[in-house]
């Protein structure tokens, strides 16, 4: 095979001989070299392929001719790109028309497309800041209950059942007295609040509000105080008499005013009574606005009494004219635009007199000049009229075409038209509602709002609902620097969403900014009073912020989250309050497809928290109710107050609130809450259980401590208790009753009473002294079968019982007591500890090697 191979070889090299030139020298390398020499001097030559031509070749396969594509674009001409495609002659107007027009569109586009994105980035950007600012709020919330440095300051981590919501058991800092002044100034209103709910009748809750905010700020214009009023308009609420104590005076035979507008709210949008409420709202908030800016205008004059030359007329027509003199004239001139008719600028006049609400004097004032108003606009009056009269302010098809006809012939592109009559023919035939402003007469805020409530027309672009589509999108940022009453930007955004019936969102504005949370605690609970508060599922429900926003369902807020952070400040020390708030949550239990379910559940919940938080003591008994030395039974603020937790009896009220309360507070090692709620439960057998359990853990603590101390003297009073009564009788009555005897023995040892110790010792019968081996065998024996906390404690009561008998021993050793009484009572002694020492023997596998040497040393000092 290796001549064949050689062979080969030769002939190969025969092949290519007459190719070879003398003068080159012979070169033989492998392939593996060679292909490496072709690798190094490839990027040396100036036509090597590189990775274009890779893609080019990648491409060509794909019938993708790259370079002439890249060809084209090099020599692309783009100064001709918005040309016309074909030629435009001079005189074609039409053509160019067309052209511009499309330039128009593409550019409108474009920029359109800049707009939206920046937009979007601009919300984007808005709304992780808001989401981080809410987070933030709730760590720093939650570390302020854990390092707050109080042992009452649990943090069990625990979470509403079957919920998202981690509400902890944490308690915050207590909040500073001038915060304490606001919390309290409102807390009286929550308490009559819910005893009217307790009595079954009305509350006017909304000006009961009104009346704590203005006593904590007299100015009536401040915005928080304006919100109130706008709810208190909207909700169509009575309002009652200060002082508080009298606030439900006048609507004792009104009607219900509980729940009234649930129905609507919380129902189809598209319903009878959702359109209904809606007029309402807008109605509602329309009114108030008028209210405000009435006193805007008495105000006005009063300030500038030389200018407004009000004189003796009162009526209302003679101070709008003395407020136009004050706003619109200076130097003898009227402002420009402002038409004067009949000397006077009537068109103003009758503005502002619909503008606070006197649209019959507005009425009075357009027929009293008639003619001088008709030489000018001809059946404006007729108009003007039948939409005064109208109860929706609408008027009749026929009448608004004439008005639109008008409008658009006369005003719609006139630049000199009194901005005053504009707005008028507007409000009457509701006319261009795309246009929301008017020169001079929504200057501020609350008068452009209120120009959009009255334009509003639920039979015609989506009514309220459409105007608050607007505003959300226009965001609050839109309000920025707007002039507007006296109050923040974050309140007068509020005020606005309250206004198109966007509550819970005018609740969550306020609730982001910590200098209105306790306006937004009482806001909402307002809102939930009368209906007008949807709380979410647990499923839309949020641990970030209580707001739940979804593109399938409104908006919702959840109470339950906004009561426990509000209460959590205050629930230590003030639980009864805490609980007047958490009573609160159950006004939504009537909400339909099982929310109103779970927003009991909420509310029971929140209700064992407060009872596991609050401070022990007297107040916590008067929370909970117990029984008093005689052993009869009284009734807690909690159980007084069941009807508003929708508890109907006390076995609901025992397996709602106290027997998972018990729960949560022995596993917050509350043991002794624990033990008294499951007394109150009628769990007698678990709380002998529990006494027995808690007994045997704190036996052995040093000096017994006042916790121990408290769940000794509780232990005591309760089997007292069960033994006059005959309950719980058995194994673990009786280890009770032992345990509490160890405690005394401890005690007088602690005291020096050491005969005392030995005598309360044996009469438990725990430790055979007697010397009778049977017995000391059986109770050996039976040791097994004693309950767990007396088997834990044997390491306890054994050092204690020889320690009885040594220091006996010593006592009656060193006395003067004659010779044979003193020798018969050592031999007794020395018998007992004998005893004990059997008994230990036989239980050494229990005891720890340290403990059964000290027994055995005293055993034998005993015996010498």
């Amino acid at each position: 095979m290796s001549s064949d191979l050689s062979s080969l070889l030769a002939s190969s090299k025969a092949l290519t001989s007459h190719l070879k030139r003398q003068d080159l020298p012979n070169i033989s390398l492998s392939l593996d070299q060679i292909e490496a020499q072709s690798r190094r001097l490839l990027p040396r030559q100036p036509g090597a392929p590189t990775d274009a031509g890779r893609a080019n070749y990648l491409l060509a396969q794909a019938h993708i001719d790259a370079p002439a594509l890249a060809n084209s674009i090099a020599h692309l001409n783009t100064s001709a790109t918005f040309l016309p495609l074909q030629p435009l002659q001079d005189t074609d107007i039409s053509g160019y028309l067309r052209h511009a027009h499309e330039q128009n569109v593409i550019s409108t586009i474009e920029e359109a497309r800049r707009e939206t994105q920046e937009e979007f980035y601009r919300v984007l950007e808005d709304r992780s800041r808001r989401d981080w600012e809410a987070r933030k709020k709730r760590v720093f919330e939650e570390l302020g209950g854990r390092l707050g440095g109080d042992s009452g300051a649990l943090v069990l981590g625990s979470k509403l059942p079957h919920s998202r919501s981690s509400l902890t058991f944490s308690a915050a800092p207590s909040p500073s007295s001038q915060v304490q002044g606001k919390m309290m100034a409102y807390d009286h209103v929550v308490v009559e609040l819910n005893a009217a709910r307790l009595r079954g009748s009305s509350f006017p809750v909304v000006h009961a509000f009104i009346q704590a905010a203005l006593s904590l700020n007299p100015d009536r214009t401040h915005q928080i105080i304006q919100i109130f009023h706008i709810l208190a308009k909207i909700t169509g609420e009575p309002p009652g008499i200060p002082p508080l104590a009298h606030a439900g005076a006048h609507i004792l035979n009104a009607p219900p005013l509980e729940r009234r507008h649930a129905r609507a709210h919380l129902g189809d949008h598209a319903s009878k009574e959702a359109v209904e409420l809606r007029k309402q709202i807008a109605l509602g908030a329309r009114a108030a606005l008028e209210e405000q800016y009435l006193d805007v205008l008495e105000r006005t004059v009063q300030a500038r009494p030389l200018e407004a030359r009000l004189g003796g007329d009162p009526s209302i027509a003679n101070r709008v004219r003395a407020f136009l003199l004050v706003r619109y004239y200076r130097g003898g001139e009227w402002q420009d635009r402002i038409e004067l008719v009949a000397a006077q600028p009537l068109w103003a006049k009758l503005f502002y007199l619909v503008r606070t609400g006197h649209v019959s004097e507005a009425l009075d004032e357009a027929l009293a000049h008639r003619q001088a108003i008709e030489h000018r606009e001809d059946s404006f009056v007729a108009h003007f009229r039948i939409w005064v009269e109208s109860p929706d302010r609408r008027l009749p098809k026929p009448h608004r075409d004439h008005v639109q006809a008008i409008y658009n012939a006369h005003m719609l592109h006139s630049t000199s038209v009194d901005p005053f009559k504009l707005a008028l023919y507007k409000l009457m035939g509701k006319l261009d509602s795309t246009k929301r402003t008017v020169p001079l007469v929504t200057v501020t805020a609350e008068d452009w709002l209120w120009f959009q409530l009255a334009m509003v027309d639920e039979d015609e672009n989506t009514g309220l609902r459409g105007l608050a589509e607007v505003l959300l999108n226009y965001g609050e940022r839109h309000f920025e620097g707007v002039p507007g009453s006296k109050g923040t930007r974050t309140s007068l955004w509020a005020a606005v969403l309250l206004s198109c019936g966007e509550f819970e969102r005018a609740v969550a504005t306020l609730w982001e900014h910590p200098e209105t949370e306790i306006e937004a605690v009482h806001l909402a609970i307002a809102l939930a009073y009368h209906g007008l508060l949807r709380a979410p599922s647990r499923a839309e429900s949020s641990d970030i912020t209580p707001l739940s926003l979804s593109s399938s369902l409104p908006p919702a807020l959840s109470l339950s989250t906004l009561i426990w952070r509000y209460v959590r400040q205050f629930v230590r020390l003030d639980a009864k309050e805490a609980l007047q708030y958490v009573y609160t949550v159950t006004l939504g239990a009537d909400q339909p497809g099982g929310i109103g379910k779970e927003q009991l559940e909420l509310a029971w919940d929140l209700v064992r928290r407060v009872i596991v938080l609050a401070n022990t003591g007297p107040a916590w008994d008067e929370l909970i109710g117990g029984f008093r030395t005689d052993g009869m039974r009284f009734t807690g603020v909690i159980e007084q107050a069941a009807p508003l937790l929708k508890l109907s009896d006390t076995r609901e009220l025992n397996a709602e609130i106290f027997l998972p309360a018990a729960r949560q507070a022995e596993e917050s090692d509350r043991v002794l809450q624990g033990i008294k709620l499951n007394n109150l439960a009628g769990e007698y057998t678990t709380v002998i259980s529990s006494l027995a359990t808690a007994l045997g853990t704190t036996l052995a603590a040093p000096g017994g401590g006042e916790r121990a101390r408290s769940l000794e003297a509780a232990a005591g009073d309760i089997i007292r208790h069960y033994e006059r009564m005959g309950r719980a009788a058995g194994r673990g009555r009786d280890a009770v009753v032992k345990l509490l005897r160890v405690r005394e023995a401890l005690d007088a040892k602690a005291d020096g009473r050491l005969d005392r110790a030995l005598e309360v010792i044996e009469s438990t019968d725990l430790v055979p002294l007697d010397g009778d081996v049977a017995k000391i065998n059986r109770r050996a024996e039976e040791f097994k079968d004693l309950h767990d906390a007396l088997q834990r404690n044997l390491q306890t009561y054994l050092p204690l019982t020889m320690d009885a008998i040594a220091g006996v021993y010593q006592k009656v050793k060193a006395s003067n007591a004659p010779d044979a009484s003193r020798q018969m009572t050592l031999a007794s002694l020395r018998k007992k500890s004998r005893s004990l020492m059997v008994f230990a023997g036989m239980l050494r596998y229990r005891l720890s090697p340290d403990v059964y040497s000290y027994l055995a040393r005293l055993d034998v000092e005993v015996a010498l």
